[in-house]
């Protein structure tokens, strides 16, 4: 069983709360690639991931939707990766954007 209030539980609640941005095509992106990736990255990119979901929605609208990048070379990876992610899951959803 695990331990709900341990550190890495409680900063999983609050990524996956930062993640829910109230905008149909960032929850697409960002929830599926918390629940099924993160866990998996590298330290370093577990902090991009944490230093994005900060930015404004607009800009994580932008980003996403491969409008532009941004210039943080830390946050354009990891939002390379998201993308990624959505294109190569089964997310039919992502596809309709």
């Amino acid at each position: 069983m695990s331990d709900d209030t341990s550190p890495a539980a409680i900063n999983r609640k609050r990524l996956y709360w930062h993640s829910r941005r109230g905008m149909w095509e960032l929850d697409l992106l960002l929830i599926p690639f918390l629940e099924q990736r993160y866990d998996q990255l590298e330290a370093d990119d577990q902090r991009a991931f944490q230093l994005l979901i900060d930015e404004e929605d607009q800009d994580l609208f932008g980003w996403l939707m491969r409008r532009e990048w941004p210039e943080d070379p830390t946050l354009r990876r990891v939002v390379k990766m998201i993308v990624e992610h959505a294109e190569s899951t089964d997310n039919s959803a992502y596809r309709t954007l």
